[in-house]
């Protein structure tokens, strides 16, 4: 192979679903989580057109159950969030500004809305890890936001999480502390 050559691309299989029934017909984990996840990517987009339409929630909700994909989604995940954030954007900008190092009109929708089901999931889904909510968040930036979006919604999350969820970031941060480093044996 010359110099200048491209390397070579290894083909890759498409992404299977794990879908598949476990005991008494309910589904894996992973199949759960995929479900969560195009739940939140569709409540961004939804709460994208609030943001920036003005439209309601009913309208938006009834549009975008009607999108390509949908019946993949967790769709009471899906409808807590959209409606859960858009009654509770007052409050929820409450929350965001004090982080934001510039004002929120300045933000863009994307990340507004990514930041609102960060918060909204922070303080109302309890069965989801901070460390989840902050990850799913970061890749819907990436995926839907801007160049670097996801490193300013990843800033205003983290920062908020302690004070959303601090007796869990809290255990989190003293298992961090007590685990030795990686590559470090135990042995005397």
């Amino acid at each position: 192979m010359s110099e200048n050559a491209p390397a070579p691309v290894s083909a890759r299989a498409p992404r299977q679903p794990r879908a598949s029934p476990g005991k008494a017909g309910g589904m894996h984990k992973a199949s759960a989580h995929a479900r969560r996840s195009r739940a939140r990517a569709f409540a961004l987009q939804a709460l994208y057109q609030h943001l920036v339409g003005g439209s309601d929630a009913a309208s938006i909700d009834a549009f975008t159950r009607d999108l390509t994909g949908f019946h993949k989604a967790d769709a009471a995940h899906y409808a807590a969030l959209l409606h859960g954030c858009i009654a509770a954007a007052a409050a929820l900008d409450a929350l965001i500004t004090p982080l934001l190092d510039r004002k929120m009109a300045e933000i863009s929708p994307v990340e507004h809305a990514t930041m609102w089901i960060g918060v909204y999931e922070f303080q109302h889904c309890p069965d989801v890890p901070w460390r989840v909510v902050l990850n799913e968040c970061i890749e819907l930036a990436k995926e839907f936001g801007g160049t670097d979006g996801h490193k300013y919604v990843n800033a205003v999350l983290n920062g908020l999480a302690p004070h959303l969820r601090a007796m869990e970031v809290a255990a989190d941060r003293t298992r961090s502390a007590a685990a030795p480093p990686s590559g470090a044996s135990n042995r005397p």
